[in-house]
């Protein structure tokens, strides 16, 4: 059998009170999502965190272990991966100076997949790990600084909640789940001034499939990571590497296969080495026979002053097809300025057809928002 995940002699774990979880006995293939169930998993051939009702992984010929999906747009669905596919991109990611002096921070619980990576990568390559997601987002960030944390792996969703403040040590932000809109970056490089921030675009099933520093140009989602091929077929991101996953453990999902490709059913182009989305085709809405991705209106509302947080539903409209709700979470005062800027940006027919401010932003886990509850309360709010 091929080696699977490891320990590093100088890696250490701490949970969100900063006390040091040493590695221990595995009571079974299937451990609670927590920092105890963390420390019993690592070195096993097959294991899940989480999802504690549902049976084990299949032992197979090499290391495997389950995921979840983010389940932004309906049910999480649990995904088998192969540990190699995680271990071939600790070998580029080391580049970032994850190891040994290195400390790590994941905000998010690590049922989900980025905040699990993140967290395995560290203990694999020996740096500190710190979980930090039973915290409050004003500690999570004091957190930061009193450790000293010098990694830090999150979504847009849980650094917007972090709020202000210098986190003087902070090296490298590396940013997934969805792009950074202007401001917040701008927020970002307030709150940890000598760090780089690289926001990498993938999903559960793929893993990492492009790259984005500071020079990738505006809107797009950077570069090929190192080892992904990227192709644009009719419209549909399709893409090959060694970091695939297995197949969905649970119900099937959304990913097909074509000839050792895979696509999650995005949409975008290709200008020259750069890839840009326009989201998701199950996301799509059609409007007066014209097609819309709610993305892109998304983030040209998470530029707009006073806009904290974005997302865009469509709700079933008898006479165009679909209309759309915004649902922003900000400064209400700035509602007349943003629809205006709607209309002229898309047009009457196709701008939203209301703005709902909310106070408490619905997200999940995986600290995405959580779309299939905006869509509950768009329907009876139009």
């Amino acid at each position: 059998m091929t080696a699977g995940f490891s320990w590093h002699p100088e890696a250490r774990l701490f949970d969100a009170l900063a006390q040091e979880v040493v590695p221990r006995s595995p009571m079974g293939t299937v451990v609670a999502d927590g920092p105890e169930g963390l420390a019993q998993v690592i070195g096993l051939a097959a294991f899940r965190v989480g999802a504690l009702d549902q049976p084990a992984p299949a032992m197979a010929d090499q290391p495997v272990f389950e995921t979840l999906t983010s389940g932004s747009t309906g049910t999480p669905r649990r995904i088998l991966r192969t540990q190699a596919s995680w271990l071939a991109s600790f070998a580029v990611n080391a580049r970032f100076g994850i190891g040994p002096g290195a400390r790590v921070a994941v905000l998010g619980r690590l049922v989900q997949s980025l905040a699990l990576y993140g967290a395995v990568e560290g203990l694999h390559l020996g740096a500190e790990v710190h979980l930090l997601d039973l915290l409050r987002p004003d500690r999570q960030r004091q957190a930061l600084v009193d450790r000293g944390i010098t990694h830090l792996y999150a979504t847009p969703s849980q650094l917007r909640l972090l709020g202000q403040g210098l986190c003087p040590d902070l090296r490298q932000v590396l940013v997934g789940g969805s792009k950074l809109d202007p401001a917040l970056r701008g927020a970002l490089q307030r709150m940890a001034p000598k760090a780089q921030i690289r926001e990498f675009y993938g999903a559960a099933e793929t893993s990492f499939i492009t790259l984005a520093d500071e020079t990738a140009p505006e809107g797009s989602v950077g570069r090929a990571y190192p080892g992904v091929e990227v192709t644009v077929v009719d419209g549909e991101v399709w893409v090959k590497s060694p970091y695939l996953f297995v197949g969905y453990a649970s119900d099937p999902g959304s990913a097909r296969w074509r000839d050792g490709w895979l696509s999650v059913g995005e949409v975008g182009r290709l200008d020259g080495e750069f890839l840009f989305l326009h989201g998701r085709a199950g996301r799509m809405a059609t409007i007066a026979d014209q097609n819309v991705f709610p993305e892109e209106i998304e983030s040209f509302l998470a530029a707009q002053p006073g806009v904290d947080q974005a997302a865009v539903v469509p709700v079933a409209d008898p006479q165009r097809g679909a209309v759309l709700v915004a649902f922003l979470c900000g400064d209400p005062t700035k509602d007349s300025a943003i629809m205006t800027a709607l209309r002229s940006r898309l047009g009457p027919l196709m701008a939203p057809k209301r703005l709902i401010w909310l106070q408490d932003w619905p997200t999940l886990p995986s600290g995405k928002t959580d779309l299939a509850a905006l869509e509950g309360r768009a329907a009876w709010r139009v």
